[in-house]
């Protein structure tokens, strides 16, 4: 059974760091995109970043903050967060969908996780 676990949620302050971590389970991550998604109270889920075996991808709101990284051995794939701001407080998820090309986050995902939660205040 394919499942993904998201971890590393908490709260932070403005200016802090962060590193979300997305086990997956029951498939090997070679052969998937692995996109990662948040959603904010009120506001539509927007994609934040993805990779594939080919390419990774950011949203223009994280570019140069956030970094995506996966770890084949471990099956897990990270997303470091770095000069955090209150405008990225949010309920974190990571999806996943088999693709042997480059990734996109408007690109529709199959499986997803609980999702974590990251508050960045003061």
């Amino acid at each position: 059974q394919l499942q993904l676990v998201e971890s590393g949620g908490g709260l932070v302050q403005p200016g802090g760091s962060l590193r979300l971590s997305c086990a997956a389970s029951g498939f090997t991550l070679h052969y998937y995109a692995i996109g990662w998604f948040r959603q904010a109270p009120g506001k539509e889920r927007e994609g934040v970043s993805c990779i594939s075996r080919s390419n990774s991808i950011y949203a223009d709101s994280v570019k140069g903050r956030f970094t995506i990284s996966r770890d084949i051995a471990e099956n897990t794939v990270y997303l470091q967060m770095n000069s955090l701001k209150s405008e990225d407080t949010a309920v974190y998820y990571c999806a996943a969908e088999r693709l042997y090309g480059l990734c996109a986050l408007s690109m529709p995902y199959s499986y997803w996780g609980q999702g974590t939660q990251v508050t960045v205040s003061s």
